[in-house]
């Protein structure tokens, strides 16, 4: 497995059930030892079929599979797609349409819509890791123009009051690792709250958002860009310009166009890669299945907040 190169060599070496499943049996128990899905006691063993595992547990003798409790639960394609979609989404620097995967692996384009929706969950960085150091945010806007709008969806937005743009925030450690983060309703110090440890020297630029969190944090900067003042000694927002041209890339070029609903997936989906961008497209696929478990339905995904 540490020689995938290219998505043969995947579908080459996941070459049947038997070997997909022994594979993410690997993923989920690393020490030989089966943990119930149901219940939680680790205490559990493969029936004769090969392909099921029983809790010894009295109170639970709960009979499972390898993907109960993942995002694979109950899916009806098989694991070897699976396991090829995930290569393919960590693999490509830009991400992959699900029009795309589906022409890649032979299945409609609503399934390879909601394998990739479940793909990127478990990109999420669940231990919510603090970015710490020298760190620089900002904002940015995502939305269509108004000029590429039909005259109804023009109308429709203009009787809501809105925009059409959702604001999403980028944190970045210089030379580090990154996060883009919705904006919705928090105040832009209650992101940073929540993804920047204390001890990190902030800087930003001028927006009142900002404003006090030299009080809470080690330091905060700033430069002012309505007067033009780009870079002020050490201090800029530039390194995080660049995370939103790349993430821009993504969108427009790749995705075209995302709801306001499930742009956060998107920005996940960035995260992740731009994380992990030192490290070999393999360790990348295999860094994927520490987040393995969770459930994601279809109606949980397509129904309205």
């Amino acid at each position: 497995m540490s020689q995938f190169k290219c998505l043969q060599d995947v579908a080459n070496y996941f070459n049947s059930e038997d070997k997909c499943r022994s594979f993410l049996e690997k993923m989920r128990w690393s020490d030989g030892r089966i943990i119930c899905s149901i219940c939680g006691v680790r205490d559990a063993y493969r029936m004769a079929d090969g392909k099921r595992y029983k809790c010894k547990d009295m109170d639970c003798r709960a009979t499972f599979t390898v993907t109960v409790g993942t995002y694979m639960e109950n899916t009806k394609l098989p694991l070897q797609k699976w396991l090829m979609a995930m290569y393919l989404l960590s693999a490509h620097k830009k991400g992959i349409s699900s029009y795309q995967l589906a022409r890649d692996l032979g299945i409609r384009q609503k399934a390879g819509w909601f394998l990739l929706m479940r793909l990127r969950q478990m990109f999420k960085d669940n231990g919510m890791t603090m970015l710490s150091g020298r760190i620089a945010a900002d904002e940015h806007y995502v939305g269509g123009k108004w000029s590429n709008m039909t005259k109804k969806k023009r109308a429709k937005l203009v009787a809501s009051g809105k925009d059409n743009k959702v604001a999403i925030m980028g944190i970045l450690e210089r030379q580090g690792d990154a996060k883009l983060v919705m904006i919705g309703k928090d105040s832009l110090k209650d992101v940073i709250r929540k993804h920047v440890s204390t001890d990190a020297y902030i800087n930003t630029d001028e927006h009142n958002g900002y404003k006090g969190l030299d009080r809470e944090f080690a330091d905060r900067d700033s430069v002012n860009h309505s007067q033009g003042q780009f870079v002020k000694g050490d201090v800029h927002t530039n390194s995080v310009e660049g995370i939103f041209s790349l993430f821009s890339r993504m969108i427009f070029g790749i995705y075209h166009q995302v709801s306001e609903k499930h742009l956060q997936q998107y920005c996940t989906e960035f995260t992740y890669r731009f994380n992990s961008r030192k490290i070999k497209d393999v360790d990348r696929f295999v860094k994927v299945f520490n987040n393995l478990n969770g459930r994601l339905t279809y109606k949980q995904l397509i129904e309205r907040k």
